[in-house]
């Protein structure tokens, strides 16, 4: 507990200090709260539309993991069979590079008219955003396997599947859990930018709506909320990571 408090409390003074100096700042300056709401005043706003809030960001919730999961698995999928067969990942590893150049925001008017305003544009949105770190992240991690515990497997008469499920993989994880943490923190970005797209529930239709109305301190709320559901996911993945990886830490001892 004490080494977890030791990399906590740096941070989270670092934050109370901010909002401190925020929320001094604001009426000392005679900020306008349209234009840059105190922190008390976004806090009583948040309990104001508790009931609100908690209906659009369930809603995101669900959008975000459906999307989360698939878009790790496909990115998954990508790695595994781009490392497998080389031909592939010569071929299509630069498309790949190249598809992260296209801003998604700018994906989002093609996907309504090819898919209209269902739920799949925003399935795809979020796909998009999540699967290449968690691709790159894999294929790295499979590349830089133990060459000599590899020839070792190979003298032994493994298969090329037994090394790759024995020793490949496992040796991997990290760098798998490294690409699944930041896709976790960008799959909720990707629902709110999914649901600009067309809805009428989430956190990104609720932002949508109070910028119309020039709501500022409502619009801070749901970029707290947007803030919090990217810490909370990141935070289980980073626990998932450390059981799964707990082999990793003995070896090294």
């Amino acid at each position: 507990m004490s080494s977890w408090w030791k990399s906590v409390w740096p941070p989270l003074m670092a934050v109370i200090l901010f909002l401190a100096v925020w929320q001094i700042a604001v009426p000392l300056f005679h900020i306008e709260k349209w234009i840059l709401p105190s922190p008390a005043d976004i806090t009583k706003e948040a309990i104001a539309e508790a009931a609100s809030l908690t209906q659009h960001t369930w809603a995101t919730v669900q959008l975000t993991l459906l999307g989360f999961f698939i878009g790790t698995g496909v990115g998954l999928l990508t790695a595994m069979l781009l490392h497998l067969v080389p031909f592939l990942k010569s071929a299509l590893y630069p498309l790949l590079i190249l598809s992260q150049n296209i801003p998604t925001i700018a994906l989002a008017p093609l996907l309504m008219i090819w898919f209209g305003f269902g739920l799949l544009p925003k399935i795809i949105v979020i796909t998009l955003v999540c699967f290449f770190p968690v691709a790159v992240s894999t294929m790295d991690g499979l590349t830089q396997t133990d060459r000599g515990m590899m020839n070792y497997m190979r003298m032994a008469g493994a298969s090329k599947a037994q090394i790759f499920r024995k020793l490949e993989v496992p040796h991997a994880l990290p760098s798998v859990f490294s690409g699944v943490k930041i896709a976790a923190t960008y799959s909720v970005m990707g629902a709110v930018i999914a649901e600009w797209i067309g809805t009428d529930r989430g956190i990104g239709y609720y932002m949508m709506l109070q910028k119309s109305a020039y709501r500022t301190d409502r619009v801070f709320v749901a970029m707290a909320i947007i803030v919090l559901l990217s810490l909370v996911l990141f935070a289980m993945i980073a626990l998932l990571e450390k059981i799964l990886v707990r082999w990793r830490g003995a070896d090294t001892k």
